[in-house]
């Protein structure tokens, strides 16, 4: 547990706070919006606001943190053994207590006449065909996220647009049907606020699971990697070589840092 006596461990967990704070606070804005916005019109503002709004902190804090403001993520790339379990536990608590935080404010500074929060629901659909196009969304995007992480390609300053495109496809393509969680904390912090959990198990089994099945396909179907096991399990237990200067994989090459 050598790395949580790092400075730069604790400023990534901010990071990942402070990310996730101002991303909701961006997306959900624009999901409360005006009331009398054209259904069509509207999906595609809060489509291209979550998108933006991640592309934009991407690269804020990328160099920081990964920026992976999302716990699907982080799952997918702890099943990729790219982080420590102990960095994505204390990531996962900061994006909830970020997406809350953040729901708050929307809260607070909505329009007295609004009381919509973004909370996702779902659209005349079964649980089950929620879970689907959860699972689907966010399979998307987590390969799209892994594939970015592996040190393999070169990248460079394209990562954080191919995120935010990530993002902005699954919502386009999901909210009509499931508001578009593809991001649990996104979908815990208002319905913290709001107490709204109907079908809230959706908006975590999807994703999570998601998750794990794109790290596995891209890690061991798509593009095997060449390092042994038990290289990847000393970064899982902690046990790789620490730097203070080190960050998480995701999208560091956005800042160049090494």
């Amino acid at each position: 547990m050598s790395e949580i006596k790092l400075w730069s461990f604790w400023r990534a967990v901010l990071a990942e706070c402070l990310g996730m704070i101002i991303f909701i606070f961006i997306g959900l804005s624009a999901a409360v919006g005006d009331p009398n916005d054209l259904n069509p019109d509207r999906e595609i503002k809060v489509a291209f606001a979550f998108g933006l709004a991640i592309a934009t902190l991407a690269e804020c804090i990328g160099h920081v943190s990964g920026a992976h403001l999302n716990p699907a993520i982080t799952l997918g790339l702890v099943t990729s053994c790219h982080m420590s379990l102990l960095r994505a536990l204390f990531y996962m608590l900061a994006q909830m207590l970020g997406a809350v935080v953040g729901s708050a404010i929307v809260y607070g500074i909505r329009a007295e006449h609004n009381d919509s929060l973004g909370v996702n629901e779902l659209n005349d659909i079964s649980p089950a065909q929620g879970f689907g196009i959860e699972f689907m969304l966010t399979l998307q995007l987590v390969l799209c996220v892994v594939a970015l992480n592996d040190k393999r390609r070169q990248i460079g300053g394209f990562a954080p647009l191919a995120y935010g495109f990530s993002v902005t496809l699954g919502h386009l393509a999901g909210i009509s049907y499931t508001g578009c969680g593809i991001n649990p904390a996104r979908s815990f912090g208002p319905a913290i606020i709001r107490q709204a959990f109907n079908d809230h198990w959706v908006y975590w089994a999807g994703p999570m699971s998601a998750g794990v099945v794109a790290a596995l396909l891209y890690n061991y179907v798509l593009a095997p990697s060449d390092e042994s096991f038990k290289e990847k399990t000393q970064i899982l237990l902690c046990r790789a070589p620490e730097q203070e200067s080190e960050t998480e994989p995701l999208l560091e090459d956005v800042g160049d840092v090494e």
